[in-house]
């Protein structure tokens, strides 16, 4: 890309980082929509998240009204997005072929001074939002923006493309229920949420599940046993259960293994509904049991209104702050308003389910089992 360097407008630089998620495009387009009304602002954006900044050539484009015109109907994101590395781990393959983490911020951040970037703003979940406010610690002047299907950051009261994956993950268990009531089964729908259930137990009550069951509240399979049998014994020969992949069972782990691509380590969920299958067959029940793993399906696709419309406030929202000099700060929504928040807490804590929570005492009130003994 070539940049006039005796430039003219004062530039920033948009980054999306982390999973893709139903409504990046739509805050890309409102935030250069926003950006375009002054004037003498410009929009870059860094292709995969902030490795297109830090690559050689540099691999950075100017986003305009024309390039955004129509994407807020379109899922992933034109500027692209990576979940490995990052600028204070950077993988590095050295002599002998294995691989370092090298951080390279401050060569990050001498690079926007280069480019003339006087904004930088980050959209992406809690690590992208952890980088966020390292990168500001550090001098660089930053706004973030909250993305996570998991609906799971505290400081907002929900995140763009969460009700698009409860919708995906809805339309699934109800094509489910059709099928285990045709062959008399139980099938087990496994969806994400890694430490927080709100996607399991959204879809759960839309979908009518008999059985929901999330990381926060580890199961027994007794109880489930038990919910099964009084299912059948009211003649109801078939059952469906969602269940988040990082569900885990009373004084057991998660199911996963160590992650080997370079640059992206953590530990990879797989195979909850899988051992909830074992577990219910090794209890005796007698039905076929069959699983369904939702995996990125849930993260593809066109957004939902309530998404589009969230996202594009998101976007308006940042622009704002940049123009006022909020650095350090994220946009988050609190009912009814888009404000603003530090980014220290908005990676302070997570949000998780709690057996307090109204939903999940609605999930009680009709009749879904949680995994544990609780009674309604």
């Amino acid at each position: 890309m070539q940049l006039n360097f005796e430039k003219m407008k004062k530039r920033v630089l948009v980054a999306t980082g982390g999973g893709d998620c139903p409504g990046l495009n739509a805050v890309l387009r409102a935030f250069v929509k926003r950006a375009h009304q002054e004037r003498e602002w410009e929009v870059l954006g860094s292709i995969q998240s902030f490795n297109g900044l830090m690559e050689e050539p540099t691999n950075i484009r100017v986003l305009d009204p024309k390039v955004v015109s129509g994407i807020h109907v379109r899922g992933g994101t034109i500027i692209g997005t990576t979940n490995k590395g990052g600028p204070f781990a950077w993988p590095v393959k050295k002599a002998d072929g294995t691989w370092e983490a090298v951080d390279r911020s401050d060569e990050m951040i001498r690079k926007c001074q280069l480019l003339g970037i006087d904004a930088v703003v980050n959209i992406g979940g809690d690590g992208s939002q952890r980088i966020s406010q390292k990168l500001f610690e550090k001098g660089l002047p930053v706004i973030g923006v909250p993305k996570t299907i998991d609906n799971d950051l505290a400081a907002t009261d929900y995140t763009f493309g969460f009700q698009t994956a409860v919708q995906t993950a809805t339309d699934a268990l109800d094509k489910l229920v059709t099928t285990a009531e045709s062959h008399n089964r139980i099938l087990i729908m496994e969806v994400m949420g890694r430490d927080a259930g709100w996607i399991a137990l959204s879809c759960a009550i839309a979908g009518g599940a008999e059985v929901c069951l999330i990381p926060e509240i580890p199961y027994s399979i007794d109880s489930i046993i038990r919910c099964m049998d009084d299912r059948f014994q009211r003649g109801k020969r078939f059952a469906v259960i969602v269940v988040s992949e990082g569900a885990k069972p009373l004084d057991g782990a998660v199911s996963g293994y160590a992650g080997t691509e370079v640059g992206y380590e953590n530990f990879r969920l797989a195979g909850a509904a899988a051992r909830l299958s074992s577990e219910l067959k090794a209890a005796g029940i007698d039905l076929d049991i069959r699983e369904t793993v939702l995996g990125h399906v849930q993260r593809g696709g066109s957004p939902v209104a309530y998404d589009r419309i969230l996202a594009s406030q998101f976007g308006v929202k940042a622009f704002e702050m940049v123009k006022n000099g909020e650095f350090g700060y994220m946009v988050a929504y609190r009912q009814p308003d888009i404000i603003s928040v530090p980014l220290t807490e908005a990676v302070g804590h997570m949000k998780f389910v709690q057996n307090t929570d109204n939903l999940v005492q609605t999930a009680r009130g009709i009749n879904i089992c949680m995994g544990d003994f609780f009674e309604v």
